[in-house]
């Protein structure tokens, strides 16, 4: 498998915490942060990977996950079912426009593969961004 990005993924009952912790506590830069302005999700750089602080969505549990970017997750998927590894969430497209597939490891972690389809923002090349008139 190429992983182009990985990141860990927590969960947390109180992402409050959570995000002070990992910000003020160890020191860990902010990647980028998304969602609601109260509330928001928050990816910090993690030496060569990152780790997410978000909500919990929809059928995913608290606790955390390993994410793993790939170039296609229908191929990975076709893969991993060929191989006996036990999809616990097909490949969709979710609402945020990430293509996303689960499985878990032997110990039952979670491992989303993640295919970040062309045009969503997350690949946009920022060294040429031009701010949008107001």
């Amino acid at each position: 498998m190429e992983v182009l990005s990985s990141r860990i993924l927590l969960r947390s009952a109180d992402r409050t915490a959570s995000r002070r912790f990992y910000r003020d506590v160890l020191g860990l830069a902010v990647n980028r942060e998304f969602g609601p302005v109260e509330d928001p999700g928050v990816v910090f750089f993690l030496g060569q990977g990152f780790v997410e602080v978000s909500p919990r969505t929809g059928d995913v549990r608290e606790g955390p996950a390993i994410w793993l970017q790939v170039r296609d997750v229908q191929r990975e998927h076709d893969r991993l079912v060929e191989a006996g590894v036990r999809v616990s969430r097909p490949p969709r497209l979710e609402p945020w426009g990430l293509v996303e597939m689960w499985i878990e490891d032997p110990d039952g972690l979670p491992i989303v593969l993640v295919e970040i389809p062309e045009g969503h923002p997350l690949r946009r090349d920022h060294r040429s961004f031009t701010p949008r008139p107001a």
